[in-house]
This record gives C-alpha cells, sequence and structure tokens, in this order.
C-alpha cells in the first residue's frame, strides 16, 4: 500500500472477511486476530486479579487453597460437530459445556479451561466472532474461566471449517469418589430428563429436515445440579453424561466395567413426543441419541428418594426420575422391560448412527 508504514497490516474486517493463512502463521496477522476476537472476549471469564497476558501459559493460583484436602481434577476433549451451528448451540457452547460436564461428573468444581482451535482457511471471521462469545457467554454461565488457549490454521478443505479442543480443571472435594467401576447390585439408576433431543437436532439440521414441533439440543452445563445433588449426602457411585451413544451405551459401559447387569423401565424414561416422531421416521432409537445437558446417576437405593427430589427442585432436572436398577449379573447385560411387558436387551451398538454429533 503506498506510503504505508512498513509492516502495515489492514483492520481485520469482522463483519464480511475470512480466515486465511496468514492467521496461523504467527506474525502480525496472528496477533491481529488474537488480540481482536479471542483475547478480547476471554478476559471478561478470567476471576478478578488474573490478567489477560499473552504469555506461552497462565499462571493460576493454587485451586487446592480454599480445600485443602480436596483433589484435582482434570479432563480432555475435542469437539468436531458438523454443522457448527445448530438449534439449542453451536459448537463454542458444545465445547465449553462438554467439559465442564465431564469434570461435573467426577464430582469436581469445573474452575479453569484451555482451548486450541482448528480454523479453516476461507472460515468467515463473523462466524468465529459468534462461536467466541458464544463459548464466553457459556463459561461465564458456569462460572469457570477460559485461561489459556491456542489457534492454528490449515488449509481451504482440511477442517470443516473449525475444530475445539478444551482441557479443564477442577477440585473435587475431599472422600468423593465416582467411577464407572462402583456401581452394585441393588443401586437405583436415575436420569435428570428427556433424551435424544442433542443427537436429533444436530442430524435435522445437517440433513435440512423440518419437523412440524422444533427440536432443540438440551446443550447445557451440569455442574449446578451436580452441586446440588452432592449436598444432599446420598451415597452417589456413578455420574456420567450420556453424550455419543445415548443413554443405552452409558449403561453398557457401567455394567461392564463393574461387572453388574442393569433393569430398566422404558416408560420410565422421557422421550419428547417430537423426538419419539422423528426417530419413528427415521428408523432411530433414542436410547442410542446424544445428550449435551443430561446426566445419569447410580446411587444407594435408600438415598434415591432424596437425591431425586434434589435433582426435580433444579431447573435442569425437572423431568428427572427414577429408571431402573443395578442387578446381579455377571454377563453385564443390560435389559429394559417394555410398555407392553416385555424384555428387551439393550446391546451395544456395532457403528455410530449419527457421526460428528459433539
Amino acid at each position: 500500500m503506498s506510503g504505508s508504514k512498513p509492516g502495515y497490516i489492514r483492520p481485520l474486517d469482522l463483519r464480511h472477511g475470512r480466515v486465511d493463512l496468514t492467521h496461523g502463521a504467527g506474525g502480525r496477522a496472528s496477533h491481529q486476530l488474537i488480540e481482536a476476537v479471542f483475547k478480547s472476549a476471554f478476559a471478561r471469564t478470567l476471576p478478578a486479579g488474573l490478567p489477560a497476558a499473552s504469555d506461552d501459559g497462565t499462571v493460576l493460583p493454587n485451586p487446592l487453597a480454599a480445600m485443602p484436602e480436596g483433589r484435582l481434577v482434570m479432563s480432555t476433549d475435542a469437539h468436531v460437530v458438523s454443522p457448527l451451528f445448530f438449534p439449542g448451540g453451536d459448537i463454542g457452547s458444545l465445547a465449553v459445556h462438554g467439559t465442564v460436564n465431564d469434570l461435573a461428573m467426577m464430582g469436581a468444581t469445573p474452575l479453569h479451561l484451555s482451548v486450541s482451535f482448528i480454523l479453516e482457511e476461507g472460515l468467515p471471521l463473523a462466524d468465529l466472532v459468534q462461536l467466541v462469545q458464544s463459548m464466553t457467554q457459556a463459561a461465564m454461565a458456569a462460572r469457570v474461566a477460559i485461561v489459556t488457549g491456542d489457534t492454528k490454521v490449515v488449509e481451504r478443505g482440511k477442517a470443516d471449517g473449525l475444530y475445539i479442543s478444551t482441557a479443564g480443571l477442577g477440585v473435587a472435594p475431599p472422600g468423593l469418589h465416582l467411577s464407572g467401576q462402583l456401581a452394585r447390585p441393588g443401586d437405583a439408576i436415575l436420569l435428570s430428563g428427556s433424551i435424544g433431543e442433542h443427537g436429533m437436532a444436530v442430524l435435522s439440521q445437517r440433513e435440512g429436515l423440518r419437523f412440524e414441533a422444533s427440536i432443540v439440543s438440551d446443550c447445557a452445563a451440569l455442574n449446578g445440579l451436580v452441586a446440588d445433588m452432592l449436598a444432599t449426602g446420598a451415597r452417589l457411585r456413578v455420574l456420567r453424561d450420556p453424550t455419543r451413544g445415548g443413554l443405552a451405551t452409558t449403561l453398557n459401559e457401567i455394567a461392564s466395567a463393574s461387572q453388574v447387569g442393569m433393569q430398566i423401565d422404558e416408560d420410565a424414561i422421557a422421550v419428547q413426543p417430537a423426538v419419539a416422531a422423528a426417530c419413528e421416521f427415521m428408523g432411530l432409537d433414542p436410547l442410542y441419541l446424544a445428550n449435551e445437558g443430561k446426566l445419569m446417576a447410580i446411587c444407594d437405593a435408600a438415598d434415591a428418594p432424596a437425591l431425586l427430589q434434589a435433582m426435580q427442585a433444579h431447573p435442569l432436572g425437572r423431568q428427572a426420575s427414577r429408571i431402573g436398577t443395578v442387578t446381579d449379573d455377571g454377563h453385564g447385560f443390560v435389559q429394559m422391560r417394555t410398555r407392553f411387558g416385555g424384555q428387551r436387551m439393550l446391546d451395544w451398538l456395532m457403528g455410530d448412527p449419527l457421526p460428528r454429533i459433539c
């Protein structure tokens, strides 16, 4: 540009511009993208006293200071959902909620997140800004801080728009141990709400399907619900969010790990009418559809009523119900009593009916 200073780079056009390879080259364009899109947004999630620096990492306050006998919990996740935007959420909010929920299922209070972006050349900057803002809002609502991150850019056609990887750090209270290996015969199985909304919302958007009633993803952070559940003092054994593979796959995973069986009741499992109708139309089973805002809990049967009451008092658990019982079955069979009085075996799926769902 005639008359411009050496190293001049034109301002980012966040409304009409697109990601290009220079944004991942580590130079002035990369710095411009980070400052304009990421740093200014994620700084809003930081707690007081933690500066929004531009270093290679973040020095964190000791997370165990307020809970000296607690234990650190860490989780990592990757997000490749297609499309990037879907009814009820997007890949940005999904990335935050997914990692927050993984920590919460371990009984931990989520504190800090890191995030890594793989951007595809040609991604509209307006879409990127919207997704980063969505992540920011999700993090602030879940009371977690996005403290460090990284950005890379790949050639057009190599990343389907955008991939996001996250890692999370949290603190679990002393004496609490939750694991898929701890289910015992006689334990109660609880579910926080209806199933299948996320999987069907993403599928309908991907395939351009229109149903009479709208189907919206249940994508949400579950750490608040888990905190209320833990406050009851119930003897919890297992917490899981039934994401990929849905409720049936999660039950099989736990049954295998604990070497027990599962007996559930079809009538006790809520499915929204629109989801049920869409599944019937497409030949899908809601028991195997992904969820991103539901949890399943296994607890001592004597504590189930108090735990269920606490779940139903929370906005994300109003439809909570007891759906079954852990059985003494070394084969690890998961069975469902159908609404017609018969028995159905819920086996592992051989493949994924809905890839790229989270």
